[in-house]
């Protein structure tokens, strides 16, 4: 039987249950194995702890944190974290903030937490990392001495072979992800340009079983699509509320966009296509109303400072130019509503808008489907550059960039049969249920548990 198992994320949830696909199935792991969860504290503080600091924890399970400085908030954080490897891996390379000041703050985050990870591990215990926060961890506990199973789960695409070559630690990139037991990511297609990645450096070489031998290490890169707790979010979406929270005129259809605001969703695409509809829209075609709720994100990053106002000339434009004394076109919400609300708007929505430029998967396509009532369910639009495009085929499938597609596939939605909407579904609830959030943890877990500790290179002989 393996040791504890020891989570690493960048949130944890500190202040009541925990909410949320992903938060709740980490709890659910952690209270049937035991072990602790280990996350960042919400507050910097100018005096950090070299030490992990308890906090209440779940149920059979620890929790601590670990502090960060305010200058380390925004040089590992805002700097490296999210303003040089999210648009790296979003296909924004365009954006990256390369200041040599992000990269060693990033270092020494890293470093420190694994110090810590260090002094309480045990060599039977199982780490489990998530994100793009933490990718140095595994090989500074390697340097630690750390003989424990060390996995990776990356939440975001992994990063093209092009796009890799524009970051200046991209040697130190390969010796982080070989340091891991298991690499997991979204889809096969991460797979498939994380083994390009090592296929294309001189040191690295591929097992025709899933590894990776990279100098002399081996380590698994495994497809672990994630996905939400369905049966849950379908009871919180038929609830009923007490008063509606979106009166709509007679006849006006539902379009629901669900996103954090971020440049890699596409929501100012999403809305011209929109626009393109509203301007292509026959007498005949029904009446709809885009609800975009988008709560703000990072807004202390360059780059996320301008879209705000993009959103705003646009839905203010169109609506001046399409609106009607009884119908506006387009509603924006500008901060996060709750789920027990969000949930049963999913259920009344017509159609889904899930139209990202780049996304690890988008677990809002899920809810969707989930929150929908079979006999009259509404219909799913999915970028292809959406992770969840590769598997749930049956929605209707666009290329964000492409305003007029987009805009035919918004009239396509509004007036596809009941039956065509009916089969869809069926096929696309068979996705939320084959990647239920519960079973993806329990399956990763399982896979990194019984992976072979990294010695160094292993003597086994190849499958090739």
């Amino acid at each position: 039987m393996s040791g504890r198992l020891i989570v690493l994320s960048n949130r944890i949830p500190n202040d009541g249950p925990p909410a949320g696909g992903l938060v709740v199935a980490l709890d659910e792991l952690l209270t049937g194995r035991g072990g602790l969860w280990i996350g960042a504290n919400d507050t910097p503080t100018d005096t950090p702890s070299h030490s992990l600091t308890p906090i209440p924890g779940g149920s059979g399970y620890d929790k601590a944190v670990f502090d960060i400085t305010p200058a380390e908030y925004d040089d590992y954080y805002l700097g490296y974290a999210n303003a040089v490897l999210w648009p790296l891996c979003h296909r924004r390379t365009d954006l990256l903030s390369l200041e040599r000041r992000f990269a060693a703050a990033y270092a020494a985050v890293n470093a420190r937490v694994a110090r810590m990870i260090a002094a309480v591990v045990q060599p039977d215990d199982l780490i489990w990392v998530h994100d793009y926060h933490f990718l140095p961890v595994a090989a500074e506990l390697r340097g630690l001495g750390v003989k424990a199973r060390i996995g990776l789960f990356l939440h975001i695409p992994f990063p093209t072979l092009p796009d890799l070559a524009a970051l200046p630690e991209r040697s130190d990139f390969y010796t982080w992800l070989s340091s891991f037991d298991v690499v997991g990511l979204q889809t096969e297609a991460d797979v498939a340009r994380c083994f390009e990645a090592f296929r294309s450096h001189p040191a690295g070489e591929l097992w025709f079983d899933g590894r990776v031998k990279f100098a002399s290490r081996v380590f698994a890169v495994r497809s672990f699509p994630i996905g939400i707790d369905g049966p849950g979010f379908a009871a919180l979406a038929s609830r009923p509320l007490d008063t509606d929270p979106l009166p709509l005129a007679t006849g006006t259809r539902l379009v629901l966009g669900v996103d954090r605001l971020d440049y890699s969703k596409g929501i100012p695409h999403r809305m011209r296509g929109f626009g393109t509809w509203l301007g292509n829209r026959a007498e005949t075609s029904p009446r709809a109303t885009l609800l975009q709720i988008t709560p703000p994100s990072r807004s202390a990053v360059a780059a996320y400072q301008t879209i705000t106002g993009e959103l705003e000339a646009l839905t203010g434009h169109l609506n001046g130019k399409h609106g009607e004394i009884d119908w506006t076109p387009i509603r924006l919400i500008e901060r996060n509503i709750a789920r027990e609300t969000l949930a049963p708007l999913y259920r009344r929505a017509d159609l889904a808008l899930v139209t990202p430029l780049a996304d690890g998967m988008n677990l809002v396509a899920k809810e969707f489907v989930a929150a929908q009532e079979e006999a009259d369910p509404g219909v799913l639009i999915l970028s292809r550059s959406a992770g969840a495009a590769e598997q749930m085929t049956d929605a209707l499938i666009v290329n964000p960039y492409d305003a007029d597609e987009v805009a035919e596939t918004i009239e396509r939605g509004l007036t596809m049969p009941l039956a065509e909407r009916q089969e869809r579904h069926r096929g696309l609830m068979r996705v939320v249920r084959d990647t239920d959030v519960f079973d993806w943890g329990a399956r990763y877990i399982d896979v990194l548990s019984r992976t072979e500790r990294q010695m160094g290179l292993r003597s086994e002989t190849r499958s090739a």
